[in-house]
């Protein structure tokens, strides 16, 4: 009698995963403007100063402090500094108005906001007592030239362009984009706008993972809806491993008479690792599929380079769903170059019970509260799609684990698992 081999953990197969993966090295430089989603190819260094000089941060007057012990000083305005400008150096017993950015005169070592003065012709009175410093933000105070802003395998978001540009770079390196193949196998699937007959439904996964694809900044070729045949899905398999790093399919996955995704996978390539121990989402399959010309003749090898990738998720829309965020998205991630691919998790309260744990790992969708708790969406099944859209992201729940009211439980939002 043959032992059935035990599935993997959701550690051990992501672990699987991370390994197998060979991150893009191609670099291209693009403007930084068009950078956001990108991953950055080399850390970049700052060849400036920011600020670059001695600059006020707020509207009013500079002054020599000394000039202003007296909490009640009256000096005579000399000058007047819009950002952008240079002033004067700053005579003793005189004040330069001054607005936010611009730069500090040389002799003046604080500023005075304007809501502490009051102007009577060219003269002001500072009714405060100012400290050498005060509202001058230093040059340099941000970055130092030479030092290190972004590191190799950073995704690019506002905030890294905003930083890349604030030292004045123009462009930068970026890994090229990932080039991911999907489709979707069931004779049952229709497209929105067709109509429905009977026994079929809408391809509502398509819609899913091209999203949060296209959210992960991948370069999409989408070959649709395959049917329930083998050599149909031999022959796509075939065509997307030509000039793609992976290929992304749902449905299929598991082990009916219809489900042609696996001997399909082995005969095209080799299939490296099927169903792992989570619910939702079993049956997830994972290998490399080589391209073959029309003689059948192979154009790479299973150990080369050129080999696509292979994922196959579950056809249940939440089990894709949840597959794709637990093992796809970190896999993604790591083909693009980025070092961290672990989510934002949170330990937080569960207002709700759950008394019916099963032996693999389940992950269930939740609602943050008024209270600062979660909530339990009611219908669990892998086929409602609601929770997903109901839920702010997911529990954590191990093996056997039942969760009473006021357990802390391992949240991990959806937040942090889109992006």
């Amino acid at each position: 009698m043959t032992t059935k081999k035990p599935m993997l953990s959701v550690a051990e197969a992501l672990d699987f995963l991370l390994r197998a993966a060979k991150p893009i090295t191609e670099t291209q430089f693009i403007p930084t403007l068009s950078a956001n989603g990108r991953v950055l190819a080399q850390a970049q260094l700052s060849q400036l100063h920011v600020p670059p000089m001695d600059n006020t941060q707020m509207d009013g007057y500079a002054v020599r402090a000394a000039d202003c012990v007296s909490g009640q000083a009256r000096l005579r305005v000399s000058q007047r500094v819009p950002a952008g400008h240079i002033g004067d150096p700053l005579e003793p017993g005189t004040a330069a108005r001054i607005f936010t950015g611009a730069m500090i005169p040389a002799g003046a070592d604080a500023v005075v906001m304007q809501e502490q003065c009051s102007l009577d012709g060219d003269m002001v009175t500072v009714s405060h007592t100012p400290a050498s410093g005060e509202w001058i933000r230093r040059q340099g105070e941000d970055i130092r030239a030479g030092a290190t802003i972004l590191a190799a395998g950073a995704r690019l978001r506002a905030q890294e362009l905003g930083l890349a540009a604030s030292v004045g770079l123009a462009q930068l390196p970026v890994l090229r984009k990932l080039k991911v193949a999907v489709f979707f196998t069931g004779d049952e699937l229709a497209m929105p706008g067709e109509a429905l007959k009977p026994g079929a439904i809408y391809n509502s996964n398509r819609f899913t993972l091209t999203g949060l694809l296209e959210n992960m900044g991948c370069d999409i070729t989408d070959f649709g809806i395959v049917p329930d045949q083998l050599q149909a899905t031999r022959d796509t398999l075939r065509m997307a491993a030509k000039s793609h790093d992976l290929i992304i399919t749902s449905g299929g996955v598991s082990v009916g008479e219809e489900d042609h995704i696996k001997p399909a996978v082995e005969a095209e390539g080799r299939l490296n690792m099927w169903q792992i121990a989570v619910k939702p989402g079993k049956p997830l399959a994972f290998g490399e599929v080589v391209s073959r010309d029309v003689n059948g003749d192979v154009s790479g090898d299973v150990n080369d380079d050129h080999a696509a990738f292979f994922l196959g998720l579950p056809g249940n829309p939440v089990s894709s769903f949840v597959t794709f965020l637990l093992f796809v998205r970190p896999f993604i991630l790591a083909l693009q170059g980025v070092p961290d691919v672990a989510p934002q998790a949170y330990t937080m309260r569960a207002d709700f019970a759950w008394t019916k744990p099963d032996r693999r790992n389940e992950f269930l969708r939740v609602k943050i509260n008024a209270n600062g708790g979660l909530d339990l969406f009611a219908n669990q099944s892998s086929a409602v799609l609601t929770s997903t859209v109901w839920g702010d992201g997911m529990i954590d729940v191990a093996p056997g684990q039942v969760i009473a009211p006021g357990d802390l439980v391992r949240f991990i939002p959806f937040t942090s698992l889109m992006s």
